[in-house]
């Protein structure tokens, strides 16, 4: 992997404000993956591609990442980036939205990353929890959405994502199948073990 190549594209990303993971995020996610050595990962939102190439360091052998993205601009981006760093071998792109998508697959993964649209988190989980391997892992990031979800703040504009994702945290910590922790590192991140 050419870690440099890596650094610059997450240095453009900041700069042209395009929203990526969280270096406190990256950290506890690294580390689970590292312990887990997944063999198949789905993320739900590929943006420039790089939280997809930071956890192919960790895939099992012969590994890989499935990465859905509905921006035709992301997913030509995402694509030079991921051979810039020489993980192609390693990350599949699927464009379009993944409301139409996820129900079309039918795969098994033992590690899902949510990080699309808030006001989809719920539908993300029911779709993620279909296509999760035994002892499987979710990761939901931003889900405490720059606070806004544990306070009762209610601006119109983001009122559908603030009550979808609480939705996505009840139903989390309210399901028997999993134990869930809340993080507060980045903007919040849900790790739903099954």
């Amino acid at each position: 992997m050419n870690e440099i190549e890596l650094k610059k594209i997450k240095e453009k990303a900041l700069e042209d404000h395009i929203p990526i993971i969280m270096d406190d995020t990256l950290e506890v996610i690294d580390k689970i993956l590292k312990e887990t050595k997944p063999k198949a990962i789905l993320e739900i939102g590929t943006a420039v591609g790089y939280s997809a190439m930071c956890f192919s360091r960790y895939l099992a052998e012969g590994g890989k990442i499935d990465t859905i993205e509905r921006e035709h601009e992301r997913v030509e981006e995402a694509k030079i980036n991921i051979q810039k760093v020489g993980v192609a071998d390693k990350i599949n792109i699927l464009e379009g939205d993944a409301v139409e998508i996820l129900p079309t697959l039918d795969k098994k993964y033992d590690v899902v990353f949510i990080d699309a649209a808030k006001g989809k988190y719920p539908f993300f989980l029911e779709q993620a929890k279909r296509m999760l391997n035994k002892n499987g892992i979710i990761f939901a990031d931003n889900i405490l959405y720059k606070g806004y979800v544990m306070s009762d703040y209610n601006k119109h504009k983001q009122r559908t994502a603030v009550r979808n994702l609480r939705e996505y945290i009840k139903e989390v910590t309210e399901d028997e199948t999993c134990t869930t922790e809340i993080l507060e590192v980045g903007d919040g991140l849900a790790i739903s073990r099954f």
